[in-house]
């Protein structure tokens, strides 16, 4: 396993073909500030480049919170024009998540809270533990979510279901996430990190190419009309029909063998 630390509050281990994307700032519960807004943003344009890294996860070093939002205590000290100057830092955050090209999993346990769970839905799937307590509770500090929440939320449960949550501020217990589909797996306590790396392994045995074209499709038909949406599809199909890792995979069902990704 390799480490690399972007800044003081983000790191990034790998374990094999999968990218482990971590939130460290203890003492703050990870409250993102400026600085880890920029760290964050550094880590995804590096793992957006790294054609070996084939799933992320997102995971948190603290052990009650996966992240509690945005830092409001150095926001406070902000005046109108600072807050405008840190808007494209943090959204750099936000959309480096949701931008990465590969699949990516979040593994929450604690407080996931405002652009905390914003992190965890701009990932493809959510692992959360049975401590996991999520909400986008901004509407009741005076501002609206602003990490994608807004867009990101609906796409999962709803339009009606995600402006009551918004609306109301309300935290969420991990069972009723898991029933409204907030989240996608509830696990047993302290079982996010593992479950979530374990999974990120079985889906790193899949073409790297076949991965990234099939995150492609998923991502770019969303909310097309169906005849758009298939032409997306068969755009993402034509863009891994002649690799190397199509033919190295027909090769392998054959020949009855575990296929060796060229990831070309």
């Amino acid at each position: 396993m390799s480490e690399a630390r972007f800044g003081e509050f983000v790191l990034v281990r790998r374990h094999g073909y999968v990218a482990e994307l971590v939130l460290d700032r203890p003492k703050a519960m990870n409250a993102v500030s400026t600085e880890m807004a920029r760290s964050i943003a550094a880590a995804c344009t590096a793992l957006g480049a790294d054609r070996d890294a084939r799933v992320t996860v997102l995971t948190s070093s603290h052990e009650r919170a996966f992240c509690v939002g945005a830092d409001l205590k150095e926001r406070n000290s902000f005046s109108d024009a600072d807050l405008m100057r840190q808007r494209p830092v943090t959204r750099g955050a936000y959309t480096g998540v949701l931008e990465l090209p590969m699949p990516t999993i979040a593994a929450v346990h604690g407080f996931a809270l405002g652009g905390g769970f914003e992190l965890a839905l701009s990932c493809d799937l959510i692992v959360a533990d049975r401590t996991a307590v999520v909400g986008l509770p901004e509407v009741s500090v005076g501002v609206i979510p602003g990490g994608g929440g807004t867009q990101l939320l609906p796409r999962r449960v709803g339009a009606a279901r995600a402006a009551e949550l918004v609306f109301s501020a309300r935290r969420l217990v991990a069972a009723e996430a898991g029933e409204l589909g907030l989240v996608d797996h509830v696990v047993e306590e302290g079982r996010d990190r593992a479950e979530a790396l374990e999974l990120a392994a079985r889906i790193a045995g899949n073409s790297p190419v076949g991965l990234r074209a099939a995150k492609r499709a998923l991502r770019l038909g969303q909310g097309l009309e169906l005849r758009a949406g298939l032409e997306v599809e068969d755009a993402a199909w034509r863009s891994v029909a002649f690799s190397g890792d199509r033919a190295e995979g027909v090769a392998a069902f054959n020949e009855k063998r575990k296929p060796e990704w060229p990831g070309e």
